[in-house]
């Protein structure tokens, strides 16, 4: 049985409606005062739908963007009746619903034991009946009077609503439809789904062969000011289909990497888009941390060099260290702004052909210097002006290259320091590293011993910066933190990795011969926070011999994210 009609029309209202077909001219008919499909744009901000249920995404998707419709789409919880049903729904501008309570009746039919041999309760209410009221009463509020039923789905169970039904099949859908389903396997896909055109006004309208559409939607002009992202599982087929049929554009991005902030597709669209809503559709986002500041930083069109927003995993960034005019400090100093940013450059070429991952030209510049002498605030601090780093930042922002900024705070505190820089912290080419070498103690000087600093006051700085990032849209930043002694850090096991604005790195920056190097290497990655990024420090001087780019890829294991040349 290709397709049927469960009530439907009357046979003799059907056959009228053919015979005034047969004589009407092509132009399409006035819909009923009734037939008009009414739209909503979604809050201002990010709305995930992320349900581990598929026929719950896409109920949660029609309640965000639909308000009435005199006809929905149902297709089976099933790959096959989903993708055809999508091009039905996205034609007539209709939402896509699931029926999941084929599944849900059979999972009931034999609950699983608990641990102490009882039946356990459902989880979130994912019982036969609930199941069938959530689908029940969103139908019931879009008011809608017509089913068009894919696949096995149960025909009967929407009482005096009329049902067109079809299995799922593309031959049966168009015979029951009128309308035009494609079965090929490059149409049956979400990338195909967010390519449909969006629905057109008063054009929608079955061929008189038809199994009866009664009445027959108005699609609603597409919604303005708002985007959807989706992903390439299929279960959010049903989602994306209602996105689309509401006009949204949606850009589909892989399940195993639904994150805007690695994805130039997702920026890229979220960037032209301008859209003052987007909806996330898919379980895989219910993953990230906060959905929200993801998208207000994808949106922003920042990108680094190779694409993306993170930092780390498929690059490696080369800096070169120092204070700018003071070569005694490192080789950032021996030269001048432009001369720096292609020196910076020409180092980080020579490791492109080393690796597989993208090289970034780097440069960490010290902005707050370790003193000999108190200064006027005592702190054993000179603190540079912002407008000395300044050009600094903003050549390296020209040219692809990422900075970071280095505190030696003497006897104050690192948040303290930090504040000063807020506004080239709010740049988003620029981190932060925190080297408590030069941490002092209220009674101690510099050189006289080793600093160090707890992973609180660290917490303290990673709270701050994290805010910042959150509350500019900026992109993950990287926070730094040397070392090359293990009671630098106090407590190390307490840093707070848990901010997703933040990518943490610690730095090793043993100088001298290369077996005490490595074995510094090795004891600082005993016990490290899990999630570390990893930092290598080459001198030019100190170093017994210095490591060429071959050996510090080849030798140091594991392999660095950071190589700093100083």
């Amino acid at each position: 049985m290709p397709s049927r009609v469960v009530r439907s029309v009357s046979v003799s209202v059907a056959l009228a409606g053919v015979l005034a077909l047969v004589g009407c001219t092509t132009t399409a008919p006035e819909p009923e005062a009734d037939a008009t499909v009414t739209t909503v744009r979604p809050a201002d901000g990010t709305t995930a739908v992320t349900d581990a249920d598929a026929a719950t995404r896409a109920i949660e998707t029609s309640r965000s963007l639909f308000e009435s419709t005199p006809l929905v789409v149902v297709s089976a919880d099933d790959d096959d009746a989903s993708f055809l049903a999508a091009q039905v729904a996205v034609e007539l501008g209709v939402p896509l619903l699931l029926d999941g309570r084929g599944e849900a009746v059979a999972e009931s039919a034999s609950p699983a034991p608990s641990s102490t041999g009882a039946p356990d309760e459902p989880a979130g209410g994912s019982t036969a009946e609930p199941e069938a009221s959530a689908l029940d009463d969103e139908i019931e509020r879009l008011g809608a009077a017509t089913v068009i039923a894919v696949g096995d789905v149960d025909a009967e169970s929407f009482g005096d609503l009329d049902v067109v039904a079809s299995d799922a099949d593309a031959e049966a859908l168009r015979e029951a439809t009128g309308m035009d389903v494609s079965d090929s396997p490059d149409d049956l896909t979400p990338a195909a789904i967010a390519a449909l055109p969006a629905p057109e006004r008063s054009t929608s309208t079955p061929s008189a062969s038809a199994a009866p559409i009664h009445p027959m939607p108005e699609p609603a002009a597409p919604l303005e000011g708002t985007i959807a992202l989706s992903t390439d599982a299929a279960g959010d087929a049903a989602a994306l289909a209602t996105a689309r049929a509401a006009g949204v554009p949606a850009t589909v991005l892989p399940a195993g990497a639904a994150d805007p902030l690695g994805s130039t597709a997702a920026i890229g669209a979220l960037h032209d888009a301008g859209a003052a809503s987007t909806l996330l559709l898919g379980e895989a986002f219910g993953t990230l941390p906060d959905p929200d500041w993801a998208v207000r930083t994808a949106a922003t069109g920042f990108e680094l060099p190779g694409g993306g927003q993170h930092l780390f995993a498929d690059r490696l960034y080369v800096a070169l260290y120092g204070a700018p005019e003071v070569p005694v400090l490192g080789v950032l100093g021996e030269q001048d702004v432009p001369a720096t940013i292609e020196r910076a450059r020409t180092t980080a070429a020579e490791y492109a052909g080393l690796t597989d991952r993208t090289v970034v030209p780097t440069l960490e510049i010290i902005a707050t210097v370790a003193a000999g002498d108190a200064g006027d605030d005592g702190n054993f601090s000179n603190e540079l002006a912002t407008s000395r780093l300044e050009p600094y930042i903003d050549a390296a922002a020209d040219a692809g290259v990422y900075v970071v900024i280095d505190l030696q705070p003497g006897r104050t505190d690192f948040l303290t320091q930090a504040k000063l820089y807020e506004s080239l912290l709010a740049k988003p080419n620029v981190g932060l590293a925190l080297d408590p070498e030069w941490r002092l103690a209220p009674d101690e000087k510099h050189l006289t011993q080793i600093g160090s600093v707890s992973a609180q006051e660290i917490n303290t700085v990673s709270d701050w910066l994290a805010d910042l990032v959150n509350r500019e849209s900026l992109p993950p930043k990287m926070f730094v933190l040397h070392q090359f002694r293990l009671d630098m850090i106090e407590n190390r096991q307490d840093v707070d990795m848990s901010h997703p604005e933040l990518e943490l790195l610690i730095h090793a920056d043993g100088q001298g011969g290369q077996p005490d190097k490595q074995a510094t290497w090795r004891a600082l990655h005993a016990d490290a926070p899990a999630g570390m990024a990893w930092g290598w420090k080459n001198f030019y001087d100190e170093d017994l011999p210095m490591l060429t780019p071959e050996q510090t890829m080849r030798d140091v294991t594991p392999e660095v994210d950071l190589v700093t040349y100083q």
